[in-house]
């Protein structure tokens, strides 16, 4: 996560009654929570990222992922990604734009309505996703390694608990930002 500009913090938040860094309090305070539960996705996503570019997927983004999973297995109109993604058809368009141009989804009339073109993944684009399973495995693997495999069992079941089933799978996030 960046949070420097010009060797300056930004994220004033973090920067208040800091205290010393090297010596975390036993609680911290509640504003952490969230940053850190961010800081450990945004450093999955980034290691996935990462790994996907040196395997032959240089162009391919975090908000390809999220459109790709919104495409799904059936297919899916520009106006069905946004709504899924919580972002505005024209936004889902230029995504869905951009997976085109990459060869990893495809443009095809929709059967049971003419005048509907449906959004399909590609075999690239399904590839791409069962690599980003099995990476995901192994960065999992990584924290096990790191932290435990019982404490890293411990971390998803503490989350499953208090992780609304509705949203634990949501794509949605861009809308907290103020993009419709």
């Amino acid at each position: 996560m960046v949070d420097h500009v010009a060797g300056e913090n930004v994220n004033q938040v973090v920067d208040i009654g800091k205290g010393d860094p090297r010596t975390p309090p036993a609680d911290g305070p509640g504003y952490e929570l969230p940053l850190l539960l961010f800081g450990g996705f945004r450093t999955l996503i980034d290691r996935l990222h990462a790994r996907l570019a040196a395997e032959g997927h240089p162009d391919l983004r975090p908000a390809h992922g999220f459109a790709m999973q919104a495409v799904g297995t059936q297919g899916a109109t520009a106006s069905e990604i946004g709504r899924r993604l919580g972002v505005s058809k024209q936004a889902a368009g230029k995504t869905v734009d951009r997976l085109l141009a990459l060869g990893y989804a495809e443009r095809a009339d929709d059967p049971a309505d003419a005048r509907r073109k449906l959004v399909h993944l590609t075999p690239r684009g399904y590839a791409a996703l069962a690599r980003s399973a099995a990476i995901f495995d192994e960065l999992r693997a990584e924290w096990v390694a790191a932290l435990g495999a019982d404490r890293v069992r411990d971390l998803e079941g503490a989350l499953r608990n208090v992780v609304p089933a509705e949203t634990a799978f949501r794509l949605d996030a861009t809308s907290w930002l103020g993009t419709p």
